[in-house]
């Protein structure tokens, strides 16, 4: 079992920023990997952006991916001592306003299809204004 508790969401200003904490307890959160999704009214839930489960030191750098709409604005990362995954967010729009979510993809699990992420955050609230 995952527990994840998301912090940083906010009231902004078109063009602002925002940096966005998951912080994860239970298993050993570096197999895990990491997810940020968002959910705007009366609309589904989206992928924002993806990172691997860490890899060893010989394997090089994390994996991460970007949904098409947030690419060279937001940057997904992770600190495996604090257990704690981010979601830096610059260049905000009025249509990325929505409640975003992270959530952990087990061991074995990949892509960026909800159903692959087995636990999940309560959300938080980001409104960008124009």
């Amino acid at each position: 079992q995952v527990q994840l508790v998301e912090s940083g969401g906010g009231l902004v200003q078109a063009g602002g920023s925002l940096r966005l904490s998951c912080a994860a307890s239970g298993r050993t959160f570096s197999d895990y990997g990491m997810g940020w999704f968002r959910q705007a009214p009366g609309k589904e839930r989206r992928f924002v952006a993806a990172i691997s489960r860490s890899a060893p030191i010989s394997r090089g750098a994390d994996i991460t991916d970007y949904a098409d709409s947030v690419k060279g604005r937001f940057t997904i990362s992770r600190d495996n001592a604090k257990n704690t995954v981010y979601l830096q967010m610059t260049s905000l729009k009025p249509e990325d306003t929505a409640v975003y979510s992270c959530a952990a993809r087990p061991p074995g699990n990949y892509g960026t299809d909800p159903a692959v992420y087995y636990y999940w955050g309560q959300g938080t609230q980001v409104t960008v204004s124009s």
